[in-house]
């Protein structure tokens, strides 16, 4: 079984609910609960790179999401980011991973609409079909969001519809 690297960047996927100040924040990765309620069998690695809101998320964060890619021995690489800027992420590591491209690995990145730890949350149907994807495929940089694979400089996310679409 091929190993894969997990890389989490934060977003709603990790987002819960604070009773306190009522607002969506981030106080732990939701992704070990939800890999355990998935029940998978994978040769699975699993790494917390920051959790941000992919808003606030810099140049310098991609910047460190870029060096994991580079510095992770897996081939196979799934990074769960937030929605708002996961387009423009995955454009940048396509642009400056051409030649880890070249030598095999694929990565795609996944998020979520609602938090993971509310109801009616599509996280843990985008990761499994990002793990999915991630074994499937071939080498480059991919979205993988409501069940469907782009390439990294092929989609954009439908503020109006909440989806994801080619462009």
């Amino acid at each position: 079984m091929k190993a894969i690297a997990l890389l989490a960047c934060g977003g709603t996927i990790d987002k819960d609910y604070n009773a306190l100040s009522g607002e969506l924040d981030f106080a732990q990765s939701y992704l070990p609960e939800l890999l355990k309620q998935a029940r998978h069998q994978l040769n699975l690695r699993l790494e917390t790179l920051m959790l941000k809101d992919s808003l606030d998320m810099t140049q310098t964060d991609r910047e460190c999401i870029l060096n994991a890619c580079l510095k992770a021995p897996e081939r196979l690489i799934v990074i769960t980011h937030g929605t708002d800027t996961l387009t423009q992420t995955a454009e940048y590591l396509e642009q400056h991973l051409v030649d880890q491209i070249s030598l095999q690995k694929t990565i795609v990145l996944t998020g979520a609409m609602r938090p993971f730890r509310l109801a009616e949350s599509d996280a843990s149907f985008n990761l499994g079909a990002a793990l999915m994807a991630v074994q499937t495929t071939r080498p480059g940089v991919y979205v993988c969001m409501n069940a469907q694979l782009f390439k990294a400089h092929q989609v954009k996310k439908n503020r109006q519809l909440g989806v994801f679409e080619a462009h």
